[in-house]
């Protein structure tokens, strides 16, 4: 009987999915190694909790190392070598893609042919390799206006084409070298961990999303490593709801009574406190993109057949979930000062 616990590596660790991901690994008793990027501030708040249980803490260790330098991530490759990468990291803001377009592509774009590149040289052949595609990929609403596998691909800002570029090599690897290389193409999902500069911890503009929960998602990343050969699946949960349906739900498990008045750019939400009209949300045109991609619904079929994909969460749990985080987070910050 083979007891070798699985090792995988993970970069992107510090961010939602990857901490949620190593978590859900650690509990299937892996072997978890993660690449931290060399900063001058602690970004590892996500991850600090494993360190502390005694569950994990001999389980899960930390490196440093980045995307954009090819020999690092060789040397940590070969060092460790993992029998699952889950390749996470990206400079995964949208919006700051189009003010850095060159450093985007050089992490989210090239990051995962440097990584390809150390499996494939090294030799690696048992090491599975997950990419984490991007709803931003689809960018043109098709007649359907759904996407599936077979959907054409229109990506509308530097961080959808360095995606799309990625999703390629990544197929182009699996084909010409016979790795095992799988894209999983999660569309929107959101959770406690979502940092603030996106929409759903600070609302922006009034898209259609597919919003699901990061906790569903990244378990649906494990079982794409755990088929008997790679592929491609979307991972979403077919259901929409646009940013201002967000806000109505949000303020509904609040309590709080909002109405909306206005048109266009100039429509807000406001409510009514000792009979005055306070104004609590408006469209900030700061937050526009050159190009948007304004409706994204995902076919996850294939998902639900193949990976018995089926979502614990739904929009109103994950809301529930994220304020109630914030809430708490309030509180902490208020006796803090």
């Amino acid at each position: 009987m083979n007891n070798k616990k699985k090792i995988a590596l993970i970069t992107g660790i510090t961010g939602q999915d990857g901490s949620y991901l190593a978590e859900f690994l650690l509990k299937k008793k892996y072997l978890v190694h993660g690449i931290k990027r060399k900063s001058s501030s602690f970004n590892t708040q996500r991850v600090d909790h494993l360190y502390i249980d005694p569950h994990f803490r001999t389980n899960f260790f930390l490196h440093y190392s980045d995307l954009t330098d090819s020999g690092s991530i060789f040397k940590l490759i070969n060092d460790i070598k993992p029998d699952e990468i889950y390749n996470l990291g990206a400079q995964s803001h949208v919006g700051v893609s189009f003010e850095n377009p060159e450093y985007t592509a050089q992490v989210t774009g090239l990051g995962v042919l440097r990584i390809l590149e150390a499996i494939r040289f090294l030799k690696f052949k048992k090491t599975k390799f997950y990419q984490a595609g991007s709803s931003e990929l689809f960018g043109q609403v098709n007649k359907n206006k759904i996407f599936n596998e077979k959907s054409h691909f229109h990506p509308k800002s530097p961080y959808g084409a360095s995606k799309l570029f990625a999703h390629e090599i990544t197929k182009i690897y699996r084909d010409s070298y016979n790795l095992f290389a799988c894209n999983g193409i999660l569309f929107n999902h959101e959770s406690p961990r979502r940092g603030e500069t996106f929409v759903t911890r600070k609302i922006t503009r009034f898209a259609v999303r597919d919003w699901g929960h990061a906790q569903d998602y990244v378990e649906m990343q494990w079982k794409i490593l755990q088929q008997s050969f790679a592929d491609d699946y979307i991972i979403a949960t077919g259901k929409t709801c646009s940013v201002k349906e967000f806000i109505n739900l949000c303020c509904s498990y609040l309590g709080i009574n909002i109405f909306w008045s206005g048109k266009g750019l100039k429509e807000y939400a406001y409510t009514i406190n000792n009979k005055k009209k306070i104004i609590f949300i408006k469209i900030d045109k700061n937050y526009f993109r050159p190009l948007e991609v304004d409706y994204l619904k995902g076919d996850s079929r294939k998902a639900f057949r193949q990976l018995k994909f089926k979502p614990k969460h739904n929009l109103k749990s994950l809301i529930r979930d994220m304020i109630d985080s914030d809430m708490k987070l309030a509180k902490q910050e208020a006796k803090v000062k």
